[in-house]
């Protein structure tokens, strides 16, 4: 039974009691989700997307390396925000910090270049919300070569590997702070303590040390 099952089945009130401290929420209802966007995502207007059910079947594999999730963590007020990406194969997370700001061309600006410092073996595709702030995904898609995926409108679970990572970033970053306050080199410090904490679902094996074996040059 995954862990998604299990909170669904606490929040539908299917399993009683349930403690609050017994989860690592500490909720015991589902948020709505969406920052404030439209049933139909903020994107509907824009006819030029890529729904998630074109997303090529390597990706749901996680058999090939170079598969991103992302979105954004937004801080106190919604003045500050830091991009989080996760791969798929290797659950590796950078994050990226923002500090022109959430916009659409300050979130273009960083995702380029987080993403063209890798090989083009690891620019495959990126799979994000409906949000604003992807307005300018042709510009990225052009710049680095992946291709941008759209999941539906309130469905996170559809970015599950980012969703649980940005569950363990809240406990380095908690939420109602100030993002902008936490240099470049402490939200680095950050990623690389989760990248090196091994994982079940990876064997035991740290994301870092699978990202160490997928970042070499001539590596598919």
């Amino acid at each position: 039974m995954c862990t998604e099952t299990i909170y669904e089945a606490v929040y539908r009130g299917l399993v009683v009691p349930v403690s609050p401290r017994l989860l690592r929420t500490a909720r015991t209802y589902r948020h709505r989700r969406g920052r404030g966007r439209s049933r139909d995502g903020a994107l509907r207007q824009c006819t030029t997307i890529k729904p998630i059910r074109q997303r090529p079947a390597a990706v749901e594999s996680r058999r090939q390396a170079g598969h991103w999730e992302g979105d954004l963590i937004i801080g106190a007020g919604q003045r500050s925000a830091i991009a989080t990406l996760v791969e798929r194969k290797t659950r590796y997370a950078m994050l990226v910090p923002l500090p022109g700001g959430h916009a659409a061309a300050s979130v273009a600006d960083a995702l380029i270049g987080a993403f063209t410092v890798l090989p083009a073996g690891l620019r495959r595709t990126l799979t994000w919300d409906q949000g604003n702030e992807m307005f300018q995904h042709a510009r990225i898609e052009q710049a680095t070569g992946l291709r941008i995926y759209f999941a539906d409108p309130h469905s996170p679970w559809q970015r599950g590997s980012n969703e649980n990572t940005n569950g363990l970033l809240r406990q380095y970053l908690p939420k109602g702070t100030d993002l902008d306050s936490y240099p470049r080199q402490e939200l680095q410090h950050i990623a690389a303590e989760l990248n090196d904490r091994p994982r079940l679902c990876l064997a035991d094996r740290a994301p870092a040390q699978l990202m160490r074996r997928w970042h070499q040059p001539g590596t598919a």
